[in-house]
């Protein structure tokens, strides 16, 4: 069996990934970090008009028609791009929340017992209802209600600003495979998690091979190679186990995935702000912003706990 991507499949993220470099650059995100800015409504409707949030939805339902394997790619490249929003969501919610296909309705999502990311943004909420770990119910409520007695909590991502809310009332529509969209969930969040781990690889070699020590490279020396071979080792692997799972659909696999997804993207910032030295830690570089959102990241929708759990209960 061939695992190698399609051509269709490379021209999508080549597409994705161009959109989002002409739309979110390196400069309109400094700029969005400058002015605060979380969800740019604009460049939502555009993505919206791409196709993103209807990738998976049927052709007769005004959809792509694509998978699940398509739209890790998507959000591959979004994990590259420090894109901020709940796009997870709203791509989720596609099919039921009236205007998320369009890019017309931003959807963030609450899961119980967590922050809730972009609430003040939002106009729909996917709520995953209490259950069995990662196979719970979901639900559609009204934003406002939740709004109101939502509580701002300080976030370690300045792209993703954090409410606290409680339960809300079943008030909304219930949705049908709250168990499938809390996996599809994770494994999207893995991928974002894969693409910042590739772009924080990137960064570091071509930061190695550009600053120089004693005259030479720093990816002359081998403490640099070393750091710059395991974070490309931590990349590699987790992209087997995202794209594997892409195309089974597997919960324990996806568990397994969204676990090397997090170690990787976490541990690949932290070795990318070793091979930048001190200028790493500074605001102006942006390797910071990948270890934050890394570390935001991976206490969403899968958490290692849960991520853990679920493979353990496979061993018995």
């Amino acid at each position: 069996m061939d695992f190698q991507l399609s051509d269709d499949q490379r021209a999508l993220r080549a597409g994705v990934r161009e959109l989002l470099a002409g739309r979110f650059g390196r400069d309109r995100m400094r700029a969005a970090l400058d002015d605060g800015t979380g969800v740019d409504r604009a460049l939502w409707r555009e993505l919206g008009e791409a196709g993103f949030f209807a990738l998976r939805l049927p052709e007769a339902e005004g959809g792509v028609g694509l998978g699940l394997p398509e739209s890790v790619l998507l959000f591959e490249e979004v994990g590259r791009s420090l894109l901020p929003g709940p796009l997870i969501a709203t791509h989720l919610a596609a099919g039921p929340v009236k205007g998320a296909a369009q890019g017309g309705t931003v959807v963030a999502v609450l899961d119980p017992g967590q922050p809730v990311a972009h609430l003040g943004e939002a106009d729909a909420l996917l709520v995953l209802g209490p259950g069995d770990g990662p196979r719970a119910s979901a639900a559609s409520v009204d934003v406002t209600r939740v709004r109101d007695d939502a509580t701002p909590v300080r976030s370690i991502d300045p792209f993703t600003p954090l409410w606290r809310a409680g339960d809300p009332e079943e008030t909304g529509e219930r949705l049908p495979g709250g168990g499938r969209l809390r996996d599809e969930g994770a494994l999207l969040a893995a991928a974002e998690q894969l693409g910042s781990a590739a772009r924080t690889t990137e960064m570091a070699v071509q930061h190695a091979g550009e600053r120089e020590q004693f005259g030479s490279p720093i990816g002359s020396f081998q403490a640099v190679k070393h750091l710059c071979a395991g974070m490309l080792v931590r990349a590699e692997l987790a992209r087997c186990a995202v794209y594997a799972a892409a195309v089974t659909a597997d919960p324990v696999e996806i568990a397994g995935a969204k676990l090397l997804a997090d170690d990787a993207a976490v541990r690949n910032a932290r070795d990318c702000l070793q091979v930048h030295g001190g200028m790493g830690f500074t605001w102006e570089a942006d390797v910071h912003l990948h270890l934050k959102r890394a570390w935001l990241r991976s206490g969403q929708w899968l958490a290692a706990a849960a991520a853990e759990e679920v493979l353990a209960g496979d061993l018995c």
